[in-house]
């Protein structure tokens, strides 16, 4: 168990480096010269530019400058911005707490709405209950983000004035942001539960519980669900990459101070450090939050353990 524990370790490791090695390729060949997006091109010359680019170590070879990055990334340093040399680390760290609340409160979200109306679909298939689960898991995955975050400011906010529509204080002002992205994830988990909870009801251990007495909740939710869960927690843990992924959009609608508005602000001023900083430090998040979810299968279920 502890060698398969180390070696799934070791697979995230190599996954972050090679994260931070693809990130690094895709900022090196962007085109365009992020130094002339520092100067005024009214009075920059060949010489303020050059200098600026021996500063900034842009002249060196490609694999200098990778060493170079990885050496400052090794050491905690992520880079400055090109717009106001704000080191890009601790300004993440700054505002990531917004953007991790946002993200934890719409993965609650869907996880609350996926499995309850997952579960209620596989129990009443081809019912009208089913029918509406269906129905609510197509336009949880249909609808974009943008689209249902300006509905909900629509109708609670401006007809309602239940809720603000925009700010990152207090809790009022991440249930409408959590319920658009988290509305999305709940689509993919209620097709998951749905699909899993179908499959392990017709299995034979089900219709021997059923046979010693045990009552149909206890069978459906004590035994049916657990096992249903074991594929429905990847589509979680992957939906949570996706959720923190979709808060450079929601972030941007509702006004929300985190990293998702960062990255959307430092696309607009083509700030690369800050933008290289942001995805890999989100690279980082994923790939831990997977690997967590990946040892949460032993606990979950005891078949695993055995296995392992």
């Amino acid at each position: 168990m502890l060698n398969k524990i180390l070696l799934k370790i070791v697979t995230a490791v190599v996954s972050i480096f090679g994260s931070l090695v693809l990130v690094f390729c895709i900022i090196y060949l962007l085109p365009g010269d992020p130094v002339l997006s520092m100067l005024d091109p009214s009075v920059a010359t060949p010489e303020m530019v050059a200098n600026l680019h021996k500063e900034l170590g842009l002249d060196q070879p490609f694999y200098l400058q990778f060493l170079h990055y990885f050496m400052s990334v090794l050491h905690g340093d992520f880079g400055q911005s090109l717009v106001n040399r704000d080191l890009v680390l601790p300004k993440i760290l700054e505002h990531f707490p917004a953007t991790l609340a946002l993200t934890l409160a719409s993965a609650l979200v869907s996880i609350i709405i996926g499995v309850f109306f997952g579960v209620l679909s596989a129990i009443y298939r081809n019912k009208w209950i089913d029918f509406i689960a269906r129905l609510i898991g197509l336009f949880g995955i249909s609808m974009p983000t943008f689209w249902s975050g300006i509905l909900l400011i629509l109708i609670f906010s401006v007809f309602l004035n239940w809720f603000p529509a925009m700010g990152s204080d207090g809790w009022k002002t991440i249930v409408l942001p959590s319920l658009s992205l988290g509305f999305v994830g709940a689509g993919l988990i209620i097709r998951m539960v749905r699909t899993s909870m179908l499959e392990v009801i017709n299995e034979s251990f089900i219709v021997t519980l059923r046979a010693k007495g045990l009552s149909e909740r206890a069978v459906m939710y004590r035994h049916a669900l657990r096992n249903a869960l074991i594929p429905a927690i990847t589509i979680i843990g992957l939906n949570i990459g996706e959720l923190m992924a979709g808060t450079v959009v929601i972030e941007t609608v509702f006004s929300r101070q985190g990293i998702g508005r960062i990255v959307a602000d430092a696309i607009m001023a083509k700030d690369l450090p800050v933008i290289q900083g942001v995805v890999f430090f989100s690279a980082i998040v994923f790939v831990v939050i997977n690997l967590l979810v990946d040892l949460s299968y032993s606990i979950i279920d005891p078949r695993v353990r055995r296995a392992n």
